[in-house]
Order: structure tokens, then sequence, then C-alpha cells
């Protein structure tokens, strides 16, 4: 039979991926809904093609308008469109690939109904991994990761008993900026920061991975879909972006996932699991054309995001929430000219110094710690 998936995020990098994976095994995938944003020219586009029965867009209008474009569609928006189309759907697996914590409400409603979650949205296990995880666990729901290094842990598991862990490693590319000193970042422009020497991914990623709270989101991340304390997750930079990530174990053998850095291979793997199913125009790794592969010790003086984000992580509570609802704000804001780059990790610093964590928050306290954060970032700015 074939699975039924919602997608959230459907017009971003993630989501047209997806949307490629889908189209490419009609057999064993069907698109039942999907949610997108202001992008109404890609979602008549994906309506057309795929003519799922659900759709969410973000505004009441375009709805409306759409509605009566595809009369054969039903179509919602705003926040409640999303969670109907998490949990409503029919669906046997949601991938979550919105950005940011908007992610967090639609996740807890699928979970409750049961369904399979395929997790590239890194913001919902940042702010909220403690509640969300506890969920998973209370309605028996597989947490499946979409991510390249958490699927590469994941698969690398298979067979293996997490208790003979020593570590985890992440690999990370280092971004646009890799080989610039924390010094030369003071001027780098928007354009510069979104040209991602190996991956194709959506802006505000591109620029995570640029400062590199993205692999800091990923520590956090890893800390709760493997139950891994920190101390035992490791950061290596890795530029070619060939190892995905590794684990160390207890005897020191080490297993790694290797690939060519195609985000489809983790996104196919997360909807076919447990089985792995033929990949439709493969980039086939070829290490004979490779030749050498790089490795250094990760700075986190000149990352100073990941540092914040480790640091976050540590402390747990509302810290998480926090540092992530900073960073999503100063991104915007050097996105739109604001600010420099430089100044996204300083801000983040200064939220943190600032905020007086709770812990063991319930879900209304996470929400009101992001929105308070992104008050306090807005006021930074001005």
């Amino acid at each position: 039979m074939k699975k039924k998936i919602s997608l959230l995020g459907a017009t971003g990098s993630i989501g047209l991926q997806t949307l490629e994976v889908i189209a490419a095994h009609p057999n064993q995938f069907e698109l039942v809904a999907f949610s997108a944003g202001r992008n109404i020219e890609k979602v008549r586009e994906i309506a057309a093609f795929q003519m799922p029965p659900l759709v969410s867009v973000m505004e009441k209008a375009d709805a409306e308008t759409l509605q009566g474009e595809f009369p054969g569609v039903r179509f919602l928006y705003g926040a409640e469109g999303l969670e109907e189309v998490a949990a409503n759907s029919g669906a046997d697996v949601l991938l979550n690939s919105v950005i940011g914590s908007v992610g967090l409400k639609p996740t807890l409603a699928a979970i409750r109904q049961g369904i399979t979650i395929a997790i590239a949205n890194k913001e919902t296990l940042v702010a909220a991994g403690d509640i969300v995880m506890a969920e998973a666990k209370r309605y028996g729901v597989s947490i499946l990761p979409v991510d390249s290094e958490h699927s590469a842990i994941f698969q690398a598991l298979n067979g293996e008993q997490s208790k003979s862990i020593s570590r985890l490693i992440l690999t990370a590319s280092g971004g646009s900026f890799r080989d610039l000193t924390r010094d030369e970042l003071a001027n780098v422009t928007l354009e510069q920061a979104l040209a991602h020497p190996n991956w194709s991914m959506g802006n505000k990623l591109t620029i995570d991975s640029a400062t590199m709270f993205n692999k800091g989101l990923e520590v956090i991340e890893a800390h709760h879909l493997f139950n891994m304390p920190y101390d035992q997750i490791d950061c290596l930079l890795h530029k070619e972006s060939i190892i995905h990530s590794m684990i160390e174990f207890e005897d020191t053998s080490v297993m790694a996932q290797l690939g060519s850095p195609d985000m489809r291979v983790p996104i196919q793997y997360a909807l076919s699991y447990p089985e792995r199913i033929p990949m439709k125009d493969p980039q086939r790794l070829k290490l004979e054309d490779i030749g050498t592969l790089h490795f250094e010790k990760m700075d986190l003086t000149r990352y100073k995001a990941l540092a914040l984000a480790y640091e976050a992580g540590r402390i747990g509570g509302t810290m998480p929430t926090a540092m992530n609802a900073a960073n999503e704000m100063a991104v915007s804001q050097f996105m739109a000219g604001h600010i420099p780059f430089i100044q996204i990790d300083e801000l983040v610093e200064q939220v943190m110094e600032q905020h007086r964590t709770i812990h063991e928050p319930d879900l209304e306290i996470i929400i009101q710690t992001d929105m308070q954060t992104r008050k306090i970032v807005h006021s930074m700015i001005k």
C-alpha cells in the first residue's frame, strides 16, 4: 500500500525536494496534504500536479482565491490550517520542513493522532525537545530524522545498541565563510552568505550554516533524538560533506554514513523507512574522483554560535527556546539589511545573558518565551 504523506513547508528547499521524491515513486507515496506560505504561484503548480485533497496557505485571501481555482481541493489558512494539514489529513507520515518554531504545534498535533513524524524542522526539537519526545513516547510515535547528519546517525545505529555508543560526531561543512577569520566577517554581504559551497538549502538554513548556528541546533536536536548527553556529542569540520556523521562505539570502532551531498537521500529514507528504495537520477558517490577527505577540529572561538548552542543545551529549560527565537529574529534582520552578519551571534549572546531560565517548562511557557524573546531582539535592534 502507498504511504500517505502530508508535507509542511512544500515550497521551501526541503519541501520541493520531498515533492521530487514523491513524484519519482508514485507507487510508494501519495501526497494527501501540504502547507505553504505566500508563494502562491508555486502552490498552484503543486496543486495542479499532485491534486491533494487538503492544502493550507498563510493568508485567508489566498486560500479563497485558490479555492475558486481548484474546487476539488479544500483550502485552509493560518495556524489552524497548518495543524489541520499536519494532523487531520489521514496521513501515515508528516514531513515537517517549515522554518522556525511555527512547526512545533502542528508536530505535537500530529503526534497525538499517532502519525509518524519525519522531522526536518530543527527548531521544533530545539525549542521544545523534552515535550516533543515525551509526547512521542506517550503515543508510541516514531520521530524519523531528515537532516543529513541525524539521518546518518540513525542509519549507522541500525542493528546496534545505543548503550554501546561512546560519542556522536556531527560533521560540518563550515558554510559560506569557513575560510574567513572572525575579524574578516565584519563586512560580508547577504549574497556571499547565501553562497553555500556544498548544499542547496533555503535562505535561513544557509545563513545558519554560515554562522554555525545550524550545527548548534543539530547538536541540541541530536541530544533529544538519540538521548545523548552533550559531553558525548562532538562536531568536526569536514569541508567535502561526504561523511555526513559518525558514531564511535565503546570498543573504539567508528561507523560512518557516506554519500554525495544530496538532500533527497535522507528525505527518501525517512519516507520509505524501514525499507530502502532506488533513487531516481542518483548522484552516486565516487571516492576515486574525490581523492582526499579533509577534517579539522572545530574552533569554538571562531564559531561562537556553536559554543552558544552547546551552552544553551546544557542549561536546558527555556534557554534553548530563547536562543532559537533570538537567532531567528537576528537572521531575519540580517536578511533585511538591518544588521551586519557578525551581529547575529552577538545579539543571541546578549539575549542568553539576560534570559532567566525556567526549568521543566510546559508548552505555554515555551510559546511565551519564544514570543517575548522576539520582542526583546526587536527592541535591541531599534
